[in-house]
């Protein structure tokens, strides 16, 4: 059971990579099962103080990613089971021939987490900022696409994976601390989408760091009369078709919202469940044929029309 957090808006205080290894320190101080393999990223993760803890259980392969899959391959198949880190453009693009031969095609499940997604790789710039890497994995059969809102719903999507660790989980996030959506406690099943907000003429529906963005533009649209319903598809894939096609059917738009290329992405997969179930218009906000480049947040947000003004501008331009 979640509850939204209703208060003012705040970052929390909580990076997320602080979460992945309060995560990881207690799974593997009660599982010797578990192991963690870097691509010389510790430092970025904040995972050297599990090295110290763990030692051979903590692995850092070098700048090698394609092996780091391989070599996780290999664990899972002599019972141990793997997680494994680095950025996405790297853990995807890099790596997807492993990922496909000797983790799904072989049945062989593993946890990548991948860190800096989309624009919130910031100032590492176009090389490290993937903008397809969910669409890449989402096409591989048998793959679990999952973007986490806050510390919150990573904590339990993660209490989750490491429960039921027979398939191959792929989780996209920022190392850095977000915007709050849920409150303290809140848990969430992958596979099943969030409903923040009921209304009757719009919905929207977002992932990650829009979730925040999308919340906002709905308080923009409620003051012109405009009432939106927010849903956080925090799952990719398995995607909830019954959430979309519930709330999707009796409204009159539907816009999707996303930190990744509208290709492929969320408005696709959003696109694909309306076309064959509850054809709608829909209007897909997230980065348009673009390749990355080094700035802040905020500045790349603009450029990239990533904001609650674009989601915002989107309802009214078609609603």
């Amino acid at each position: 059971m979640y509850k939204v957090y209703n208060g003012e808006t705040v970052k929390e205080s909580k990076e997320l990579r602080k979460v992945v290894c309060e995560k990881m320190d207690e799974f593997m101080s009660k599982d010797e099962k578990v192991v963690l393999l870097d691509a010389d990223l510790m430092g970025s993760l904040g995972s050297l103080s599990l090295k110290d803890k763990f030692n051979d259980r903590v692995i850092n392969v070098g700048i090698m990613e394609a092996q780091e899959i391989s070599s996780a391959a290999g664990f899972r198949l002599t019972g141990l089971k793997p997680f494994v880190h680095t950025f996405t453009a790297f853990a995807s693009r890099r790596c997807l021939d492993q990922i496909f031969i000797s983790s799904l095609y072989q049945k062989n499940p593993m946890t990548v987490i991948a860190s800096d997604a989309g624009i919130q790789a910031v100032h590492n710039g176009g090389t490290h900022m993937s903008f397809e890497d969910m669409g890449l994995i989402r096409g591989l059969a048998n793959s679990v696409v999952i973007e986490p809102t806050d510390s919150n719903v990573l904590s339990s999507v993660l209490e989750e994976v490491y429960r039921n660790d027979d398939k191959f989980y792929w989780i996209r996030l920022t190392r850095k601390n977000v915007f709050k959506v849920y409150e303290e406690g809140s848990k969430f099943e992958i596979g099943k989408g969030n409903l923040l907000k009921e209304g009757k003429d719009v919905t929207i529906i977002a992932i990650g760091m829009m979730v925040k963005e999308a919340q906002n533009a709905a308080s923009m649209l409620e003051k012109e009369g405009i009432s939106a319903t927010v849903i956080d598809m925090f799952t990719l894939k398995p995607i909830d078709k019954d959430m979309i096609i519930k709330y999707c059917k009796d409204t009159k738009l539907v816009v999707t919202a996303e930190n990744h290329s509208i290709t492929n992405g969320l408005g696709s997969a959003v696109a694909e469940v309306l076309s064959e179930n509850c054809p709608k218009k829909l209007v897909r906000v997230g980065v348009k044929e673009r390749f990355g480049q080094v700035g802040t947040l905020e500045f790349l947000q603009e450029e990239y029309e990533l904001r609650a003004e674009d989601i915002y501008k989107a309802v009214k331009n078609n609603l």
